[in-house]
């Protein structure tokens, strides 16, 4: 077993989808195709209403380094560019397919390369081109963590298998499913970065992805490391310095100590769209919590609205109360079923009324929890008061943009404070004040 970070929480983990193989979701007649489904620049449509499209066509087109390309889920008609529900809760542009039924697929081959003879820089640009991102959730385009600058040498790649978040079980399926193509897209995103060595990090309460790792017949480049339990493990930061004992530097990157991290299903992906020219247009996710009929991992297509998700595993069992994209820990709470998958759904979380704890909040007693359970060393008591009272000019020097937003301050709190929305709050003013200076 390999060391500790620092801080971090244990929630119940309520894992058991682990056990459900992934199925297929039918095509169904309508997709909502956001143009916000990742960090950075939206993409822009290059369709019109009443288009043709088919399956893997491009349909909207990375704005800038920092963005990534929609591709069309199934084959069709555009039905209309228009405001749609989306999970920030906001009415975000979506390009709205009409299924044609025949699900008819664009020549995706011309740029792919079976062979893998084309080398690192071809490869990277079909990553671009597939629109690939980060599938952990944190949606940041694939092709940029790919192309670090001359001076930030990679030694090593990580495959990031942990999945520390309760409920959610997507990549544990792909691991024991797809385990090839994990590994074959982990080998060449180290060609790709020139990275000589990898390691496949996995939680051990997930015994049997690393059995099934184990028992491949792996390059000596490639080491399976096994992982304690603790919540947030899966944040690039702490995975490293669990892993390493390398600190990440405050505002740094993992390419500061010369890491770069990939998700298991993005590594994936990767493989997909290198040698069979693959966009990403579908996504594994888990559908949990106690009042779905049929809980467990679905493989959906981008688009998918959510309210489609619940009807095709069976409806639900009682009234929810409280929906969750995302985890538990660091989803976000939907007010409907009416928003779609994005590239970055790892799961559909819905609660029944029992099993919401009613929050108070109160006032911070000062008794330091949320500095323990920190795993970026915040302070989140400090954070929180600050952003309460509009002292908004000294939070950058209390570093809160080293926030990862995990959610264990607020988990442990006794005075349920809303520590990640203060903090979440406080990073948006910032970023605001910045753009009016």
């Amino acid at each position: 077993m390999k060391g500790q970070f620092r801080g971090g929480v244990h929630p119940a983990e309520s894992k058991d989808t682990n056990k459900e193989a992934v199925k297929v979701l039918e095509l169904l007649e309508l997709y909502m195709v956001s143009l916000s489904q990742h960090i950075g620049a939206p993409a822009e449509p290059i369709v019109s209403a009443g288009d043709k499209v088919l399956k893997y066509q491009e349909i909207a087109r990375s704005t800038g380094f920092i963005s990534a390309s929609l591709h069309a889920p199934t084959s069709g008609t555009v039905k209309a560019i228009e405001p749609s529900p989306h999970p920030s809760g906001r009415l975000i542009p979506a390009i709205v397919i009409e299924s044609d039924g025949e699900d008819t697929e664009f020549d995706i081959s011309v740029n792919s390369d079976p062979d893998l003879k084309k080398g690192p820089e071809a490869w990277i640009e079909m990553v671009r081109n597939a629109g690939i991102v980060g599938m952990g959730g944190a949606a940041f385009p694939t092709h940029v963590k790919l192309s670090p600058p001359d001076d930030k040498p990679i030694e090593l790649m990580v495959a990031n298998g942990i999945e520390c978040e309760p409920y959610l079980t997507a990549d544990h399926r792909l691991m024991l499913e797809n385990p090839e193509l994990v590994v074959a897209g982990l080998r060449l995103t180290m060609e790709m970065v020139g990275a000589k060595k990898s390691i496949i990090g996995v939680e051990a309460n997930k015994p049997d992805a690393i059995e099934t790792f184990r028992s491949m017949d792996l390059p000596p480049d490639v080491e399976v490391a096994e992982l304690p339990v603790m919540y947030p493990q899966g944040a690039e930061k702490q995975l490293i310095y669990a892993l390493l004992g390398k600190e990440v530097p405050m505002g740094g990157l993992p390419m500061d100590v010369g890491v770069v991290v990939q998700n298991v299903g993005t590594l994936a992906a990767i493989y997909d769209a290198v040698t069979k020219g693959k966009p990403l247009v579908e996504r594994i996710m888990t559908l949990g919590g106690s009042v779905p009929a049929g809980p467990g991992n679905y493989l959906a297509r981008i688009g998918t609205p959510l309210s489609d998700v619940v009807e095709q595993t069976g409806g639900m069992r009682g009234p929810a109360a409280r929906i969750v994209s995302g985890g538990p820990m660091m989803g976000q709470a939907l007010a409907s079923l009416e928003s779609p998958v994005l590239k970055g759904t790892s799961g559909l979380l819905i609660f029944g009324p029992g099993e919401m704890r009613p929050l108070k909040q109160r006032a911070c007693v000062r008794c330091g929890a949320c500095i323990r359970v920190c795993p970026a060393a915040l302070l989140p008591h400090r954070l929180g008061t600050m952003v309460e009272w509009s002292v908004f000019d000294e939070l950058e020097g209390f570093h809160i943009n080293d926030c990862i937003e995990c959610g264990c301050c607020a988990y442990v709190c006794p005075s349920d404070r809303n520590l990640v929305q203060y903090i979440r709050h406080g990073k948006a003013e910032i970023m605001t004040r910045g753009h009016m200076h």
